[in-house]
């Protein structure tokens, strides 16, 4: 590798975990605001999202910038091809957090409404998940990509199960509907986040390891 490929790519992983740091707070900052009902937070959640949506942009033009004037192969390639996608993916994040945040706006009138109780852990799995897939991009660990992988069936059952109970409670009081709504709406975009997670920690397992993770799940194709 040429000293003025390293350097680049060094510039980049600096790019992409300053932007992930940026991220994952976001979604921290953001399930603080819809638990603690506060509006202020959410709102200035709201209005940084142009900030991240900046360094996705900016994390872009690096990324086509060394493919074009460098030409990377092999695991230098893969990784700056693995970035392009999980810059999309941290982006994606940071507006369901945004998502969440217009939510908790809403939520917030309902002071009988208490979102810790009905969502339970889902959030601190959610943002565990995500802290181990940056940490498994910082170190470059397949072992902790593929523990993101498999962390994402709780999630899943927690999602299921609050929709459940969401359900059950619509139906014993119809006039807490919209609310309750909202209620589903966070959990759906907590999901979500989850997932992302997930396309990430298999991003750097394909770095790590040039295996593509994402199907490595499904059965077979029946021979005909």
């Amino acid at each position: 590798m040429s000293a003025h490929l390293e350097r680049q790519l060094s510039h980049i992983k600096k790019m992409i975990l300053n932007q992930a740091d940026v991220v994952s707070k976001t979604v921290a900052d953001a399930i603080r605001a819809a638990d603690d009902r506060n509006v202020s937070l959410a709102e200035r959640i709201i209005n940084n999202d142009r900030v991240i949506n900046r360094m996705e942009i900016d994390i872009e033009e690096e990324c086509l910038h060394t493919l074009a004037c460098y030409q990377p192969v092999a695991h230098d390639l893969r990784f700056v091809v693995s970035v392009l996608k999980i810059n999309n993916d941290l982006e994606r994040i940071a507006d369901m957090a945004v998502n969440i945040c217009e939510q908790a706006i809403l939520l917030a009138k309902e002071d009988d409404l208490v979102l810790s109780s009905y969502i339970n852990s889902m959030p601190e799995k959610v943002v565990k998940m995500l802290r181990w897939s940056i940490e498994s991009l910082v170190e470059m660990d397949p072992d902790k990509a593929e523990f993101v992988r498999r962390s994402d069936d709780e999630v899943d059952a927690a999602h299921s199960a609050m929709y459940q109970r969401v359900e059950d409670d619509m139906q014993k009081d119809p006039s807490r509907v919209p609310a309750l709504v909202d209620l589903i709406n966070i959990s759906r975009q907590l999901e979500r986040i989850a997932d992302l997670a997930v396309n990430i920690a298999e991003d750097v397992i394909y770095i790590a390891k040039g295996f593509i993770a994402r199907h490595a799940d499904d059965p077979a194709p029946q021979s005909s």
